[in-house]
């Protein structure tokens, strides 16, 4: 029996590569975590910015409470199965009136690991909607084998290196509009974009960027990791400890040396680097 997504959403994730919307948060519940990150955000002004985006769940409590939250964990299971690292998180913060879009791509493009037994998880924290950029999945994408990426590094390209798959069949894309405190699962392979922000309210996004089953290796450097559920150990990566003060010294340190072995990871090969 599943423990949070029914048959049927298990078998649409199989099919088309993606699943929402999924509930997690009420409605009060996902209030108090968007008031804590906005709090961080006028407490540590531009904490959360540029590369501070990534991996804020080792440096704030709010961030570190959804990625270890067990209905979260009930569906990553319902797809991977019991054994569960996490493996990174990014805020995706679009302003309202804003051009920042994410190009059309693939996670496990330069991501580094491998096999593709892992998943992304998208938490919306604000009203998410295809006016303020909501998320595009194309369908059965994942399927077929990773395609090659151009790394444009647009100046409004949300992406590192503005990376993007040529030629997507745009009239196939399905719109993922998201309630605050639901969630969407997508597969690594599956291609997927988003617009920009075209309305008058702050779309704020929460990227569970990745849970990995222990058999998965970083083939490009290494990286931090969490033991979410099941079996501890047994893995190929660095465990980090959970926070337990926000922005602490020992915190902002950990997630400095995370994201620097991120970017080393994402910019593996790459003409040029960026603060993303």
């Amino acid at each position: 029996m599943p423990k949070r997504l029914t048959a049927e959403q298990q078998a649409t994730y199989a099919r088309e590569g993606y699943v929402a919307p999924i509930d997690i948060f009420s409605a009060d519940e996902i209030a108090e975590i968007r008031a804590e990150i906005e709090a961080a955000e006028a407490t540590w002004p531009n904490a959360l910015d540029g590369a501070g985006r990534n991996n804020g769940h080792l440096a704030l409590p709010v961030l570190d409470r959804i990625v270890h939250d067990s209905r979260v964990l009930d569906a990553i299971e319902d797809v991977l199965g019991g054994d569960i690292l996490a493996a990174g998180s990014t805020l995706f913060i679009k302003e309202p009136q804003s051009e920042g879009f994410i190009s059309w791509h693939q996670d496990a493009r330069y991501a580094g690991m491998e096999p593709h037994d892992w998943v992304t998880g998208w938490v919306a924290i604000s009203n998410v909607t295809e006016e303020n950029g909501c998320m595009y999945m194309i369908p059965g994408s994942h399927h077929a084998p990773l395609r090659d990426h151009v790394d444009t590094y647009g100046d409004d390209n949300l992406l590192t290196r503005g990376q993007e798959v040529q030629d997507v069949d745009e009239a196939a894309a399905v719109p993922l509009p998201l309630k605050p405190g639901q969630m969407s699962l997508h597969h690594p392979r599956t291609v997927h974009g988003s617009g920009p922000n075209r309305s008058s309210e702050r779309r704020i996004g929460f990227a569970l960027q990745s849970y990995i089953t222990p058999r998965v290796h970083q083939v490009l450097g290494d990286m931090y990791v969490q033991s979410a559920r099941g079996s501890e150990g047994g893995h190929s990566h660095i465990e980090a400890p959970r926070v337990a003060e926000a922005m602490s010294e020992k915190a902002v340190t950990l997630r400095a040396d995370a994201n620097q072995k991120l970017s080393d990871i994402l910019y593996a090969g790459a003409e040029r680097t960026r603060n993303y």
